[in-house]
């Protein structure tokens, strides 16, 4: 059956939503994925003398015996399980609609498990973002609805795969979720070249993989937190490869989603079931995608750098939320590796440099030196 894609924006239709039922939002984050801290090195881009400030404070920690590693820090996104959840109810509410929320932490099923506990939320469906070496590459997955009785022993194949690659495994495991009626696979920002290996060589490699394993595949993923120009390369790539468009969020602060999947289903299956089968999707793009990408990274990335004092005891703190191993290799918050119990005056020099981006003049200088860097209102009429 030809895919029946189609892409709206509430900007362009503020009554794209009325004749629906159903909001869906795939493709979060909460507190139980674990973030990159590289983002520090993007925002000597951004933040003038953040490199000066930075450069000064490793060199104090090598001296300290404490080298910097950012393969193995981490921060954590900001909202709880339960939160997060919320921030997407709210959204898709607003929209008169009925809410359908598929949580995606990074190889971790633990926030829809926890969901799951309370019974309100028994219909949560356990889903996740599967990290998918590929050749030259990394691809994102998303794995949406895996029945809850076998989600640890499918973490615990897709963990196996992860640390020692084989195409043969892989194409098992992924006809085998395939086999699986209720499941939804989704490939998640395909453009998106995440480790830089150059766009040519990933793109080589996206195509081997759908060219081999694409029957596995039921949609691709109009991502929200990457750019009109990246997203209308992915509208192209469904055109060439036969594959159905499907929103993706991915939220890792406080915005919700920058769009969702419009529908008549009521239940998360029966969406899957108008993915996989009738192969329809209508995906709607939010008020927030509007504002220029470069602008929503950085507000985005703030999340890592910003305390919140109304949160549970533990995870106030940035440095509550970021991780990075101690002296014998442990990774523990960095507020247990400050001297003092506070950071070095030159980390928090840099912090406030970083959180001044969050200013009204900040953001009108932000939008002088990128103009027009992201123009959706121009660029996402992509079908």
């Amino acid at each position: 059956m030809k895919p029946k894609s189609k892409i709206s924006s509430i900007w362009n239709d503020s009554t794209a939503a009325s004749s629906y039922l159903s909001g869906v939002s795939l493709h979060s984050h909460t507190s139980f994925s674990e973030e990159s801290l590289t983002f520090i090195h993007k925002m000597f881009a951004f933040v003038p003398g953040l490199r000066q400030v930075f450069n000064y404070y490793e060199r104090q920690s090598s001296l300290r015996g404490l080298e910097l590693d950012f393969v193995r820090a981490h921060w954590r996104p900001p909202l709880q399980p339960r939160m997060a959840y919320d921030v997407e109810l709210r959204q898709i509410e607003m929209l008169r609609l009925e809410a359908l929320i598929s949580i995606t932490d990074h190889d971790n099923i633990g926030a829809p498990m926890l969901l799951r506990t309370i019974p309100s939320s028994r219909h949560i469906p356990v889903s996740v973002e599967w990290t998918v070496p590929f050749g030259a590459t990394e691809l994102h997955l998303g794995i949406h609805n895996l029945p809850s009785a076998d989600g640890h022993d499918w973490m615990r194949r897709f963990a196996a795969y992860t640390a020692a690659p084989g195409e043969a495994m892989l194409r098992t495991i992924l006809h085998e979720l395939d086999d699986v009626p209720a499941v939804l696979v989704v490939l998640n920002h395909p453009i998106w070249d995440l480790h830089r290996i150059g766009h040519g060589q990933h793109m080589s490699e996206v195509w081997r993989f759908l060219e081999g394993m694409g029957n596995c595949i039921h949609a691709l993923e109009l991502n929200g937190l990457r750019d009109a120009r990246e997203n209308r390369k992915v509208v192209q790539l469904a055109r060439e490869t036969g594959h159905l468009l499907i929103s993706g969020g991915d939220r890792h602060s406080l915005e919700p989603n920058a769009n969702i999947n419009l529908t008549q289903a009521v239940t998360f299956r029966e969406f899957v079931d108008e993915i996989r089968v009738e192969r329809r999707s209508h995906v709607l793009f939010m008020q927030q995608y509007a504002t220029p990408w470069e602008q929503r990274i950085l507000h985005s990335t703030l999340a890592a750098v910003t305390d919140y004092p109304e949160f549970i005891e533990g995870w106030r703190r940035w440095d509550d939320r970021a991780f990075h191993p101690d002296h014998n290799g442990e990774m523990r918050p960095l507020s247990q590796l400050w001297q003092n119990g506070r950071p070095p005056l030159p980390l928090l020099a840099a912090i406030q440099l970083v959180r001044m981006a969050r200013s009204r003049t900040f953001s009108r200088t932000f939008s002088l030196a990128y103009p027009g860097s992201n123009n959706p209102h121009a660029e996402l009429e992509l079908l």
